[in-house]
């Protein structure tokens, strides 16, 4: 179904007046719509730390070639990226630093950095902290700092470290952190190990592999897989009350529930089946997605209070979410009151913060 701002009939002729009517018309409407847009929250919003230096630059090196201003973006965390968040109309943004996992004191370095950022603009920014994932019990302690001293609404991790999950009883005190401190934890793709790239590589060019292996699909695989063998090896059992956030839809879980649900009671004794799990404790975020198609599978199987509005900033840009967001409004999948707890009630509720006004 074609959106009526931009649709102008192909059979307008050389009639200028009209022509002109006809824009003013669409422009005027778009105006309309963005002031009947709700506040919007969002919580994949990411930055690159001063303190992490070079480290992971030559794992963007791809991306600041195909993404003008990407660099620079990720860096700005005052002027520029509030320009961009009006843009979108975005309220509140949820900072974390970008996918590399730093190693601890990097990791502190760059949490502090952006505790700095919050200060000078209290009611526009919260963090979500960045963790040594590599050491479990440093995890829990630069959780516990950034939380109770900085202030921030809990921590965007990695999906793995080196091709290795964290469903090891060895990361037991990460996840026991972040129960206790009631905060969620966001699980967010990263970049293959050199033990996973095989799987990418084929009959085809290098950069059709790194996308494969990337944003193109295996970065939403492998969180979804996280998530799955998270159930499996039983840490909900264990830590009933933990908040998984995943994004992009929900990296493939939405779409394969039911037999997620038929086939997980082979996985072992599990207190909750995953029916349950899923909707008590995962929330997903629309992040970079701007579909609806897929948007009307998750509203038919996942809880409305657990779906959360995103964008994943710099890497796509905020205006393409706020189109999405007025595409949503007139499409009529949801109430009134469903599109603010998905653009900031749910959020709020989640994280305990407030979306100004």
């Amino acid at each position: 179904m074609r959106r009526l701002i931009d649709y102008i009939p192909p059979d307008l002729g050389e009639s200028e007046a009209l022509l002109e009517t006809l824009i003013l018309s669409r422009h005027t409407k778009r105006l309309t719509l963005a002031a009947m847009v709700p506040p919007l929250i969002t919580l994949e919003e990411h930055f690159f730390s001063t303190a992490v230096g070079s480290a992971l630059n030559d794992k963007y090196t791809e991306q600041f070639k195909a993404i003008p201003g990407l660099q620079e973006q990720l860096t700005d965390l005052d002027h520029r990226r509030l320009a961009d968040m009006e843009k979108g109309q975005i309220s509140l943004q949820v900072v974390s630093h970008a996918p590399g996992a730093p190693g601890p004191k990097e990791c502190m370095a760059a949490n502090d950095q952006l505790a700095d950022a919050i200060k000078r603009n209290p009611s526009r920014f919260a963090g979500f902290a960045v963790l040594p994932v590599a050491k479990p019990e440093e995890c829990a302690k630069e959780l516990e700092r950034t939380v109770k001293e900085k202030g921030f609404v809990g921590a965007l991790i990695d999906c793995h470290f080196n091709g290795k999950y964290f469903d090891g009883d060895e990361y037991d005190v990460m996840w026991r952190m972040f129960e206790a401190l009631d905060v969620p934890c966001y699980i967010h793709p990263t970049w293959p190990s050199d033990d996973m790239l095989p799987r990418y590589t084929g009959n085809f060019t290098a950069g059709a592999a790194r996308s494969l292996g990337a944003s193109g699909w295996g970065w939403h695989n492998e969180v979804g897989l996280h998530v799955l063998r998270l159930y499996a090896s039983g840490k909900f059992d264990k830590f009933p009350k933990l908040k998984i956030i995943i994004g992009h839809f929900g990296e493939m879980i939405p779409f394969m529930l039911q037999r997620i649900e038929k086939l997980s009671v082979r996985w072992g004794d599990q207190k909750r089946k995953w029916r349950q799990v899923y909707d008590e404790n995962i929330w997903i975020t629309t992040s970079g997605c701007w579909s609806l198609d897929p948007m009307r599978c998750i509203l038919s199987n996942t809880r409305i209070d657990h779906i959360l509005y995103s964008v994943d900033y710099p890497f796509e840009k905020n205006e393409n979410g706020l189109k999405w967001v007025e595409e949503l409004k007139e499409s009529g999948l949801v109430t009134e009151e469903q599109m603010n707890m998905i653009a900031y009630k749910n959020s709020e509720s989640l994280l305990r913060v407030q979306a100004p006004r």
